[in-house]
């Protein structure tokens, strides 16, 4: 008997296992937390690249040291260097990252899994945040990963370099790489975020051979950049972008006149090298990118990362090709203000712009007092903006496309004007995040909350975002061009805003 118990005592202390909110990575070992019922295991600030400091300034990211013991990976890391983020107009504290601490030392990711082991091989869904290029952070309230997580994903959201330290570029920086070639520091952060999700996801419950990237505005541009560089390749599986996509935005100029702008800011900066640059402080740094005589930094079609001619590029199906989910909010259109367009100035606007086909064009897009003239050209800003994307992508990919329009207005705050359906405000309604978010929600605001998420766990899961007890979601097809309107109710619609698109992609 007493041998027995010795054989069993020893038998339970072999399969001891280490706590379950410690992982094994590349690098070396993470401890995490749980949430409140123990169901997800968070790990927060994982680092996934070198700090990009000192001589690491406008370099391409560069591999992380391996560390010794357990890395506490329990709170966010620092967000990039940016302006002081701080609510503004329709955006609350919900939707913006937290107001410090701010660093260059930024390159670090979080992690949600419900998965209790590594052979779970759970669909894996990375987040990419907005904010144009030039704000944001994974750190946002609204971007909280644990109800995707108990629906089944792992959950991932990446830091990336922003403004001036991420996007600029110079004769200088060129001159250092071996392509020749500088600028798009941001997205090449995500490329090695992506890298790290194939070398060590799998230990968090995540199947490497199934990922889907995420992302809203700047993230949706980010997303649709990721589908054209050929350094991406492989590095997922299905693509969602929501309001924003290259394909319809020129927040993008080639390599030397991103270069001249780098020039430009040198001198702004008082500097006469990029040596003596990477010797400011990042904080000065950033306030000096803000003088309007710097311009706003973003992609480099440098064809190295991006193609110079990007949409042939599309065109050629050059692409990965992948399933993908795009769509709009009816507020995009107001994004940039109003307008105070007489109806003269529109009907020649019209002219200028389009010549034999303005007569088609005031037909689909009429305008007779200034009133109208306000809902066109939101219209047109939509469209223009994030319509066109889907529109384009739907044509040239060979994999199922689903196109949406959300149109949901959240319950008015009290004291605070109701800005409809505004620009980011479906990105909790999809995230599963309205309990991040200081509203008085109703019964349908859950409902539709409940839909939405539901949507895009199905897609992260096996690229077709239908499921059980859900309004069918049919593909959109240029010819017929169903689209899913999300509002009051939600259908998918046959022909929905055809006229329009028919016109502005043709």
């Amino acid at each position: 008997m007493k041998y027995l118990f010795i054989f069993l005592v020893m038998t339970l202390l072999g399969c001891k296992e280490s706590p379950i909110h410690i992982i094994q990575t590349d690098k070396g070992k993470v401890e995490g937390s749980f949430n409140s019922d123990k169901s997800i295991r968070i790990f927060k600030g994982i680092p996934f690249a070198a700090p990009p400091v000192d001589n690491l300034r406008w370099q391409a990211p560069q591999p992380t040291a391996a560390w010794e013991g357990t890395l506490s990976c329990t709170e966010f890391s620092a967000s990039p260097v940016q302006n002081k983020p701080q609510p503004f107009y329709c955006w609350t504290e919900e939707f913006i990252a937290q107001p410090e601490p701010l660093d260059e030392d930024c390159l670090y990711l979080n992690v949600w899994t419900g998965a209790q082991s590594n052979r779970e091989k759970r669909p894996v869904f990375v987040w990419i945040y907005g904010g144009g290029l030039s704000s944001g952070s994974s750190n946002c309230a609204i971007y909280d990963g644990e109800e995707m997580a108990k629906q089944g994903l792992v959950f991932v959201s990446i830091n990336y370099r922003v403004g001036v330290l991420g996007f600029m570029a110079h004769p200088e920086l060129s001159a250092e790489t071996e392509h020749k070639t500088s600028g798009n520091y941001g997205i090449l952060d995500q490329i090695a975020a992506l890298k790290w999700v194939q070398n060590n996801i799998q230990a968090f419950g995540g199947d490497p051979d199934n990922v889907t990237i995420a992302g809203q505005s700047a993230g949706a541009f980010s997303v649709n950049t990721l589908l054209a560089t050929p350094l991406a390749e492989g590095l997922f599986h299905k693509a969602i972008l929501q309001s924003g996509g290259i394909l319809s935005n020129r927040l993008q100029q080639n390599l030397e006149a991103a270069e001249k702008q780098g020039e430009k800011f040198m001198k702004i900066a008082s500097a006469g090298s990029i040596a003596e640059l990477r010797k400011i402080p990042a904080d000065k740094i950033q306030l000096l990118s803000n003088d309007t005589a710097a311009g706003r930094f973003g992609l480099t079609l440098d064809n190295y990362l991006l193609p110079a001619e990007l949409m042939s590029y599309f065109q050629n199906q050059q692409h990965q090709q992948v399933p993908l989910m795009a769509g709009w909010v009816t507020g995009d259109g107001s994004f940039f203000g109003p307008t105070n367009m007489t109806v003269a100035a529109y009907e020649a606007e019209a002219e200028n712009l389009y010549g034999e086909r303005a007569e088609t064009f005031l037909k689909i897009f009429p305008a007779n007092t200034a009133d109208e003239v306000k809902e066109m050209k939101s219209l047109l800003t939509l469209l223009n903006f994030a319509g066109t994307t889907p529109r384009l992508l739907a044509r040239f990919n060979t994999q199922p496309t689903y196109v949406y329009e959300f149109g949901h207005v959240p319950p008015d705050k009290p004291d605070f004007p109701n800005y409809g359906a505004f620009h980011t405000s479906e990105v909790p309604f999809a995230l599963h995040t309205l309990h991040t978010w200081e509203r008085p929600w109703r019964t349908l605001d859950k409902q539709i909350e409940d839909m939405m998420s539901a949507y895009w766990v199905n897609f992260a899961k096996t690229g077709n975002p239908n499921g059980n007890d859900l309004p069918e979601w049919k593909v959109y097809e240029e010819t017929i061009g169903h689209i899913l309107t999300i509002g009051e109710t939600t259908t998918s619609q046959a022909a929905y805003r055809k006229a329009e698109l028919d016109f502005l992609v043709f």
